[in-house]
């Protein structure tokens, strides 16, 4: 008993689920069958709507080792401001009321969800109720909204910070997923940096079979570059594109692999240049081998944005091991661990010469240099980005807080 409660169970409330095919879907469905070994677990979720412009089989419920409930709230997979705050906004109403509905029975709560309303709704009702939270950030809000705004950023800055500093600082625990946003959110958020914990965001590890340059070696193989995650409008894909169909490239191939709101317009501007560039769908199973297909892995991000996010993409890379060419904020942190590990090459974002110019090096590299610096990207990642290692972290987090519930 606790305060007079029977507690029976671990809710996972989640914003992502498979069917949707993307990191944060696999984080929740991993965790929550790893903590239904021993526990009670219920996860609840929105209807499946991302990567926009996937259509998902209205039969996506599963027989799961614990209880998933899908909740009616709004949907908006596409990037509108307006709809994801709404989005936001329902989803929070929903969780509300399941958890009014069923608090007697919460010990803990693990929290992936959409900031920064269904956030603040879901804090304040297990705050009333005494149920500690652990809450895990992927990105950080509203300053992801602000850097992209001229002339309001400051205003939302002012608007919405105090929402977040209130989210963080009624969580048990927060979760983040590098060292950087950690002493950021300590720092803007007044939270001791102890409450903050760093977990990777990890990926089906054992599914990356990487294969030996030596087994991929033909005499007449294009030289491939490879971009696959969303493409979306803080991805950067149409700099790949421009700078791949801009340069003079003999014998390769740009492949982009994915879908989201900004693929289309890609699309139109690939058919402007008569270059080798192909766009494939791809399902989460096929990451691994399409990855291996590749001489070089591409991770672009408009200016801004990687100080606040580390890219999902950027583990699956490693694990392919293969060098990676990230045209990105070069103070972040994922500018640091290639650099350090020396598994690819660094340049600024929405530089398209300075991305036609790596490429070229690369291009021209022998192949047993690329093989060295895939190697070091597949060491960091086996040592630092494994499910095991960073999935055994979380859930003792979780059980923490469930058992410690009257420290927090």
């Amino acid at each position: 008993m606790w305060f007079g409660r029977s507690i029976k169970m671990i809710l996972i409330a989640t914003a992502l689920f498979p069917p949707e095919p993307v990191v944060s879907a696999n984080l929740s469905f991993d965790i929550a069958t790893s903590l239904s070994i021993e526990d009670e677990v219920v996860v609840v979720s929105p209807r499946p709507t991302r990567p926009s412009g996937m259509i998902f089989d209205k039969e996506y419920r599963s027989n799961y080792s614990f209880r998933h409930v899908v909740l009616e709230s709004y949907t908006c997979p596409q990037s509108s401001v307006f709809g994801r705050f709404k989005e936001s906004h329902s989803f929070g109403k929903y969780i509300k009321k399941y958890i009014e509905s069923n608090h007697e029975n919460i010990s803990v709560i693990y929290a992936n969800v959409w900031p920064l309303f269904a956030q603040k709704v879901l804090l304040k009702v297990a705050y009333k109720y005494k149920i500690p939270v652990v809450l895990h950030i992927q990105d950080i809000y509203p300053e992801s909204i602000s850097k992209k705004v001229k002339f309001f950023g400051a205003l939302i800055n002012q608007a919405f910070l105090p929402v977040d500093r209130y989210n963080l600082q009624k969580a048990c625990k927060v979760v983040t997923i590098s060292e950087q946003m950690k002493k950021y959110l300590a720092q803007t958020r007044l939270i001791a940096e102890n409450k903050i914990t760093v977990i990777r965001n990890w990926q089906n590890d054992d599914a990356f079979t990487v294969l030996q340059a030596k087994d991929n070696v033909q005499e007449d193989k294009e030289f491939c570059f490879l971009y696959l995650g969303s493409i979306n409008p803080t991805a950067g894909v149409d700099l790949l594109i421009h700078a791949f169909g801009k340069a003079n490239f003999k014998k390769t191939c740009l492949m982009i692999a994915g879908d989201g709101s900004d693929k289309q317009k890609c699309i139109q501007i690939a058919e402007g240049y008569e270059k080798r560039i192909e766009f494939i769908q791809v399902t989460p199973e096929q990451v691994p081998k399409i990855q291996s297909m590749a001489d070089i892995l591409l991770l672009p991000l408009k200016k801004g944005v990687a100080g606040t996010a580390l890219p999902s993409k950027m583990t699956a890379y490693m694990f392919s091991g293969k060098p990676i060419i990230a045209s990105i904020d070069m103070d972040s942190e994922v500018a640091d661990i290639i650099e350090h590990n020396s598994c690819g090459w660094v340049i600024e974002p929405e530089n398209e010469q300075q991305l036609i110019k790596c490429m070229d090096v690369a291009l021209k590299m022998n192949q047993g240099d690329l093989e060295m610096m895939g190697e070091r990207a597949l060491q960091y990642a086996t040592k630092n980005l494994s499910k095991e290692f960073n999935l055994t972290k979380l859930i003792s987090i979780i059980k923490d807080s469930k058992r410690e519930v009257k420290s927090c």
